[in-house]
């Protein structure tokens, strides 16, 4: 009996409870339709989230090699715009603050990869594109950057034929016609050359394009020779430039070519003087005539000491992150190319202030105006779209120390 009354007084209680609302939860039972529709708004809601934020984000195009014979090269063109985005990581557009995003795309170091790389970033909606570390593959890549009416500008890639015919590839460095002109009245000034030996890769634009430039500019005779592809042996081209009596060696060839020029001429105590281009402005190239006699000069873009503030944090974001490090080749010497590659990234958000837009059209339309005052010097393009640029550094290793040393700033004639 008594249980019968406990029981009796459980279910009342019970059903007290559910009339006053005393279990704290008004909601009737989901069915499965209920579930799906709250589904559907969690996503919708998500993806309305995912817009706004994708509407705060500008992306720009990185188009470099990072595997290849200018992987290397390519790498520390990206250190300094990675530098500069870490730095300078929004940009205000328009009276909007962007998150700047930087999309990369190895080109591989060859023009048969650079059309893909540049379609995928054409496909990526980046409002403009940076690059590439070597000329062939920016020719390569050029035309579909064309097609989609997305601009370039180049930093490093200095042949004659990145913007002949292209309005949309512009670049912020010096060309090879007067690169190839102050490397040829250097070799005469310094050394009183009267004959020159000249060596690049066969079927490579940026090697021949120089050779030639130089072979103009030169007042004297030269021996000129051109390698496969791949090669890994240079001693026969070294050996006969000494033996034809050459007084200076033009090899304006890929760090990776050049390394193992480089380290030849230090084995083997070679006397004839050794002249590079900007590609040769490496600290793996200086590395390789480390300790020895090689006279070797380089004319490039960019000293240390040009920037101090530049030079100091672009060595303490090096030092602060080993995959920098690894990628400036080991140490925290700076190569011109990532000073060009910082002072890149700075004229793409100019451009964007210009057009008052991150639309890729608006911005090629502004670009051609814009100026800037980067690290590197004074920036703005001409007609051409070309950098008015009218110096170049001439830095000569200083085997005993492992550093660069500036020789001359030198003007083309």
């Amino acid at each position: 009996m008594k249980k019968m009354v406990a029981l009796l007084l459980v279910l009342a209680m019970v059903f007290a409870l559910a009339a006053c609302g005393g279990s704290g939860n008004t909601e009737k039972p989901k069915t499965d339709g209920d579930v799906q529709g709250q589904q559907t708004e969690d996503v919708q809601g998500q993806q309305a989230d995912d817009a706004g934020d994708a509407a705060d984000v500008v992306k720009i195009g990185v188009f470099e090699p990072s595997t290849g014979d200018s992987g290397a090269g390519g790498k520390q063109e990206m250190l300094g715009m990675q530098y500069a985005n870490q730095e300078t990581p929004t940009v205000e557009v328009g009276g909007k603050t962007y998150k700047v995003e930087l999309v990369p795309a190895d080109n591989g170091s060859s023009t048969d990869k650079a059309p893909t790389a540049a379609a995928e970033l054409v496909s990526q909606d980046v409002a403009l594109v940076l690059g590439s570390y070597g000329s062939g593959v920016s020719i390569a890549g050029g035309p579909t950057f064309e097609e989609a009416g997305l601009a370039a500008i180049g930093v490093t890639c200095t042949n004659p034929n990145v913007t002949a015919g292209n309005d949309y590839y512009f670049r912020i460095c010096f060309l090879d016609p007067f690169q190839g002109t102050v490397l040829a009245n250097f070799a005469t000034e310094k050394f009183g050359a009267q004959k020159a030996y000249l060596l690049g890769e066969v079927g490579n634009d940026y090697d021949q394009g120089l050779l030639t430039f130089f072979e103009q500019a030169f007042d004297g005779e030269v021996v000129k020779d051109s390698f496969p592809t791949n090669t890994s042996d240079f001693s026969t081209y070294i050996n006969k430039a000494v033996s034809e009596g050459c007084d200076v060696i033009f090899c304006p060839v890929s760090i990776a070519y050049s390394t193992q020029i480089v380290k030849l001429a230090a084995d083997m105590g070679l006397e004839i003087p050794i002249l590079g281009s900007d590609t040769l402005d490496s600290n793996m190239v200086l590395e390789a005539a480390s300790g020895s006699n090689v006279q070797l000069y380089v004319s490039t873009f960019y000293q240390e000491g040009g920037s101090p503030a530049f030079d100091e944090g672009f060595k303490a974001y090096l030092n602060s992150d080993a995959t920098a490090m690894t990628n400036n080749g080991g140490n925290d010497t700076i190569a011109a190319v990532s000073a060009m590659g910082y002072d890149a990234y700075y004229v793409a958000l100019e451009a964007m202030k210009a057009a008052g837009s991150v639309d890729a059209a608006a911005v090629k339309a502004a670009l051609p105006g814009v100026t800037y005052t980067g690290v590197s010097g004074a920036i703005a393009f001409d007609e051409t779209g070309d950098a008015i640029r009218d110096t170049a550094y001439i830095k000569v290793a200083d085997t005993a120390n492992n550093t660069w040393a500036l020789e001359t700033q030198q003007t083309a004639k």
